[in-house]
């Protein structure tokens, strides 16, 4: 246990160090929250993959993949084409508008694309953002707190309490340059450890055919339609796993990536680096779920163990086949995919907050260097806000599962702004009043197909199924088409609605 215990400190000291050096470069606002757009694909690239796994991806999706089995990986099919879309069709497009507006906030670009007359997509934007983010961050939160308590027994809260500590010292510090730079130290310790494990894993698996053992087991965890084959219902779920990759198309914790980048040219080289990394630690994930589901049944031990969604057979399988050594670099890598997410996600809504809420709307006055000191003082705010979160729901719903918590926030953030960026990059007629109808329609119709919609007797089930994410991202699409058609026939005749 001391070892693991020594490993962690230098992990954390690392962090701290990293969070020192950034605040010395830190000079004015955009440094803050975009490093001065001056950060180069090979940081930029690790930086937007490991925002965009989390514990998401060693706890949740590993989880995924020992309860359901091989349809698991139409997950990795979805972010896969998720990611290709961002980086190949949508990258380059955003960084070159958004340098020529000079913007380094999602909601300056929404602003300066539909030229805003008043303030309104701001706070819409702004206010969706504060919302949804602290939501995410505080579902990261609870990941943490189940980290320290599966891999070290510590008590769920205090496990919580310190890994916010943490990442709020650095993220706090260094503002985004220190953001991007952990997650590439994140990032390697994520790849490494989910490459590493599933071949571990196998080597101690006693079977000349794991298709064979696992059909066994229950045929549907090798049939990629899911246990019980096609089915309307499993064709639902898949349909949901596979709409995840929508969130990479658009959602500002990542296309603040973009932002952040030197120019158009590092883009090129970048996209490979996310798109292999992405492959490569989304299947890894997966034969670690499908992998250590089948070791355990091998030996015999309670599957009843794994947890709400499998989300602890991470830690359970490096906790048997791993030496105490190995154990705590594994402790690393699952606080590093947690902590990646949350001080990049406290950014970006501290942005939101302090720049398009207090300077542009109430404080224009003001010049952007004084405002770094408020930036630190909300993302504090933000982080306590998430903490408190993240403790109530953990005091009211104990077998909630981390992979589903975590949908929940990102499906918020993605079906608010990805299909407004998307329309707004591909679409030249798109009006201020249709991006905002689309942002409107995203942000509430995410709440009403979680709570909502799944309990109606007849549709219900299948929409739990498909969860919330592809008919409110959908819906969004819509409300911004039919909204702008109808605002461009208004104006042809005079009568196009104020904002």
């Amino acid at each position: 246990m001391l070892t693991q215990y020594l490993i962690l400190i230098l992990y954390f000291a690392i962090l701290f160090v990293i969070g020192i050096i950034a605040s010395k470069k830190i000079n004015n606002l955009s440094d803050f929250y975009v490093g001065g757009k001056k950060l180069g694909f090979w940081v930029v690239a690790f930086s937007a993959r490991a925002t965009g796994e989390s514990a998401w991806l060693l706890l949740g999706l590993t989880g995924l993949g020992a309860i359901v089995g091989v349809s698991a990986f139409w997950v990795v099919v979805g972010e896969i084409v998720g990611e290709f879309v961002a980086w190949f069709w949508m990258a380059k497009r955003f960084k070159k508008q958004t340098d020529e507006f000079g913007s380094i906030t999602i909601p300056d670009y929404l602003a300066s694309k539909f030229n805003a007359k008043s303030h309104l997509i701001r706070i819409i934007s702004a206010s969706a953002l504060a919302i949804f983010v602290t939501i995410y961050v505080s579902a990261q939160i609870d990941a943490t707190g189940s980290a320290f308590e599966s891999f070290l027994g510590w008590d769920y809260f205090i496990g919580a309490i310190v890994g916010f500590l943490i990442v709020l010292f650095y993220s706090y510090t260094g503002g985004f340059i220190a953001v991007a730079w952990s997650d590439v130290f994140q990032g390697i310790m994520m790849l490494i450890g989910l490459v590493v494990l599933p071949i571990v894993t196998f080597s101690y698996l006693n079977t000349p055919n794991i298709f064979t053992e696992l059909s066994a087991i229950d045929p549907g965890l090798t049939n990629i339609w899911g246990i019980g084959g096609f089915t309307s219902m499993n064709l639902m779920t898949i349909l949901s796993f596979g709409m995840i990759g929508l969130g990479f198309m658009g959602s500002p914790q990542l296309f603040v990536r973009f932002m952040s980048i030197k120019n158009e040219a590092e883009i090129d080289k970048g996209k490979w680096v996310a798109i292999v990394f992405t492959i490569i630690t989304d299947c890894a994930a997966v034969l670690v779920g499908i992998f250590g589901r089948l070791y355990f049944e091998q030996i015999g031990a309670d599957i009843s163990t794994l947890g709400n969604g499998g989300q602890n057979i991470l830690p359970l399988l490096v906790e048997h086949i791993m030496p105490i050594t190995i154990a705590g670099i594994y402790i690393a890598a699952v606080l590093s995919a947690i902590m990646s997410t949350i001080d990049s996600l406290l950014v970006v809504a501290s942005s939101a907050i302090t720049r398009d809420f207090y300077q542009q709307i109430f404080r224009p006055d003001l010049k952007n260097d004084p405002l770094i000191k408020t930036s630190r003082k909300v993302t504090l705010i933000i982080a306590l806000a998430a903490l408190g979160i993240a403790m109530t729901i953990a005091s009211l719903t104990p077998d909630r599962t981390i992979f589903w918590f975590v949908i929940f926030g990102w499906s918020g953030i993605s079906a608010t702004f990805c299909p407004v960026i998307m329309l707004s990059l591909f679409w030249k007629k798109y009006t201020l009043q249709g991006a905002i109808a689309s942002m409107i329609t995203g942000f509430f119709c995410v709440p009403i197909f979680k709570f909502l919609i799944p309990k109606i007797e007849t549709i219900g089930p299948y929409f739990d199924k498909l969860t919330e994410l592809p008919p409110s991202f959908l819906l969004a699409i819509i409300a911004g088409i039919l909204t702008t058609l109808i605002t461009k026939k208004d104006d042809n005749s005079g009568k196009q609605f104020a904002v």
